[in-house]
């Protein structure tokens, strides 16, 4: 199974496409896109594309385990999760989210 995972703009956060269309935080939440659906998920691609607010749309392969869904690769596991960093200088850093500090991490 396939999701699409990008990023925000304006805040930077990680996002993924739900079953509704809409780009949210959820990863539990991201549609999930047989072989078959090609098309469609092609189609959400360009849609959100041309909305200028999420950028680097993936295609992102996952697996259900247990009615989990967990990205195949590392990079989107850490993505989902947040930063790796326990604490820098005493402070503890985690996810962004949605429009939290509106600028483009960097």
């Amino acid at each position: 199974m396939e999701i699409l995972a990008g990023n925000e703009l304006t805040s930077g956060t990680a996002v993924y496409l739900d079953r509704h269309g809409n780009w949210g935080e959820s990863l539990q939440a991201a549609r999930m896109f047989g072989k078959d659906e090609a098309e469609a998920r092609d189609g959400a691609i360009a849609a959100s594309k041309a909305t200028g607010r999420i950028v680097g749309i993936e295609i992102e392969e996952v697996e259900d385990l247990n009615g989990h869904l967990i990205p195949k690769r590392m990079r989107e596991r850490i993505r989902a999760a947040g930063p790796t960093t326990i604490a820098w200088n005493g402070k503890t850093f985690g996810r962004q989210h949605l429009d939290e500090d509106g600028h483009v991490s960097i």
